[in-house]
């Protein structure tokens, strides 16, 4: 089965559903035009179907491998990354002035969905050297920028991050690596760490160290931590690869899935390593490349949720069991309803949450633009949103996508399970899922929950304006928004971190169900009788009400959560 991106999709989102015009009329983005935007998704397209969709399987059934302490990458890796980089991918969003596009990050996040639907243990790569890049670019002094951003940028070199440590993974505070001044301007940077991903490959260039690490005499806890620019080849006087470095690979992990993507146990050894920011600034420059990375894998879920579906799609249209009913035309299971229920869920929430993710996208545009607080804040809000729906959005749908496929799915030579060992990382990497909702519910909502005021004002404004075509799908979405406003009333009134906490996951994906309702209505509205209006009505009557239980767990506080004794749990 072939992967076919999701090209038109996108086409109608950018002109339907989350418009670039007002993006189009920035300064920044004037020439982002609709034939440029139809342009870029159409070869991206090209590049996901031709190029990288046929390395999926070999980069699952043949991983990257550690030899003498040199990671081999999977057959016809180097060959894909290649062309990643030879099109100008990696840079899409980066500054022109060191050879990027300066494209908006709606168009780079589009294009990484549809790479990862195609590969995603070869887009991830790519991925974070864009994270690093925009660290760089926001915090590196310019002789770093200057020596590595066109490298970086042209795809020549790549870029990781290094952050956790076997003692120090959520709480990044507890870190042990040490950076000492060697008195010349560079640091000895010691310690090891754990999962990183594309550490080392054999696909040519340099390999770029974003390290956190401590300075003699630091704080303890986050506030001590600063950020290096550790290489595995030290420039040269030219700025070419030259001496390596004293670091290594000490082994690969044998993970679930993404093989193909080697995720390293790095070791550094009084490696050189250059400042990047202030001294103790480390964690806010890595947030830059976090953040950007969050959206990142909140597309990576959708892309490989796409990929699913169209595998179990496939599936479902060529295989023959049982009789269906006589009302139905379809001779292959298509025709069970459960069948058609688990597939229509599937693309149901696939757009949704590509909708949400692509307003999150423009949001970081116009904040950038711009410059205005309201945008920044919008952007914040939705970036938890985007990666947590984003990526249990992908790990729903490859699970169903087994379950279309029977007894078959459960065979590694279909390729269905793959798609689920692969997404499942996506949850856990860039900060948990759990992690992004108790950031959505207290940091995001330090402003008194003005900002998700702000956008639930505007999803009911745009509800009222469809009232008119559409009575009963917008009141179920007015009805739904109603119910979010007063369950972010009585969070934000809730003193107690805990109470928030307890209900945060549930309170996340009670707001992307609301949001998938604004986005699915729009859609209806732009294709009246068509079939995004008949998607629009299975999401807004059989999935939109699944907020209400969501906002009932998420309003019961920590009440009871920890009723239960530890021995008891182990009954």
């Amino acid at each position: 089965m072939t992967y076919s991106a999701p090209v038109e999709d996108y086409k109608f989102l950018f002109e339907h559903v989350v418009p670039l015009g007002d993006l189009r009329g920035t300064e920044r983005f004037a020439d982002a035009t609709d034939d440029v935007t139809v342009a870029i998704l159409t070869e991206a397209g090209k590049v996901s179907e031709e190029v990288l969709a046929p390395l999926q399987r070999p980069g699952d059934l043949h991983p990257a491998r550690l030899e003498n302490g040199v990671v081999r990458c999977s057959p016809g890796f180097q060959e894909g990354y290649e062309a990643i980089a030879q099109g100008g991918w990696v840079g899409m969003a980066a500054a022109p002035e060191y050879g990027g596009m300066g494209l908006p990050m709606a168009l780079t996040a589009a294009v990484g969905e549809m790479m990862s639907g195609a590969c995603m243990a070869l887009q991830l790569a790519p991925m974070l050297s864009q994270g690093q890049i925009e660290a760089l670019e926001h915090h590196a002094s310019d002789a770093i920028k200057d020596l590595y951003l066109p490298k970086l940028i042209s795809g020549e070199w790549t870029g990781t991050m290094n952050l956790t440590e076997p003692q120090a993974g959520s709480d990044v505070g507890a870190l042990t690596t040490k950076a000492e001044d060697n008195g010349d301007g560079t640091y000895a940077v010691t310690g090891q760490k754990i999962y990183i991903t594309w550490g080392d490959h054999d696909m040519g260039g340099n390999v770029c160290h974003l390290v956190l690490a401590r300075l003699p005499d630091a704080p303890a806890g986050v506030k001590g931590i600063s950020l290096f620019m550790v290489p595995k080849f030290l420039p040269d006087e030219d700025g070419n690869p030259g001496e390596r470095n004293t670091l290594g690979v000490v082994s690969l992990e044998h993970k679930m899935g993404i093989h193909g993507s080697p995720t390293c146990v790095m070791q550094y050894d009084g490696a050189k390593g250059w400042l990047v920011g202030e001294p103790q600034g480390g964690i806010d420059a890595m947030f830059t490349m976090m953040n950007n990375a969050r959206l990142g894998v909140g597309g990576q879920g959708i892309g490989v949720a796409e990929a699913a579906y169209q595998h179990a799609l496939a599936y479902a249209q060529d295989r023959k069991q049982g009789k269906t009913m006589p009302s139905v035309v379809e001779d292959t299971i298509l025709g069970h309803a459960d069948v058609r229920r688990m597939l229509t869920t599937m693309k149901a929430d696939i757009f949704a949450a590509r909708a949400i993710a692509m307003s999150n996208a423009v949001a970081i545009d116009m904040a950038r633009a711009t410059g205005t607080a309201a945008w920044k804040a919008r952007a914040a809000l939705l970036t938890p949103i985007s990666k947590s729906f984003g990526t249990a959005t992908g790990i729903g749908v490859a699970d169903m996508g087994v379950q279309v496929h029977g007894g078959m799915g459960f065979v590694e030579e279909t390729g269905a399970a793959q798609f689920c060992r692969d997404v499942r990382v996506t949850a856990i990497y860039e900060g948990t899922n759990g992690i992004q909702a108790m950031d959505l519910v207290a940091r995001k909502m330090m402003d008194g929950g003005e900002a998700a005021m702000a956008l639930l004002d505007e999803v009911a404004e745009d509800v009222e304006a469809a009232r008119a075509v559409f009575p009963r799908l917008a009141n179920a979405v007015w009805e739904a928004v109603e119910s979010m406003r007063e369950a972010t009333e009585w969070l934000v009134a809730q003193s107690d971190l805990q109470d928030r906490f307890a209900g945060a996951v549930p309170f996340l994906h009670a707001f992307a169900r609301v949001l998938g309702g604004h986005m699915h209505l729009k859609a209806a509205l732009a294709d009246r009788g068509g079939a995004r209006e008949k998607l629009a009505r299975f999401y807004i009557q059989r999935m939109l009400p699944e907020h209400l239980a969501l906002l009932a767990h998420a309003q019961a506080g920590a009440e009871g959560l920890f009723a239960l004794t530890p021995e008891e749990l182990a009954q």
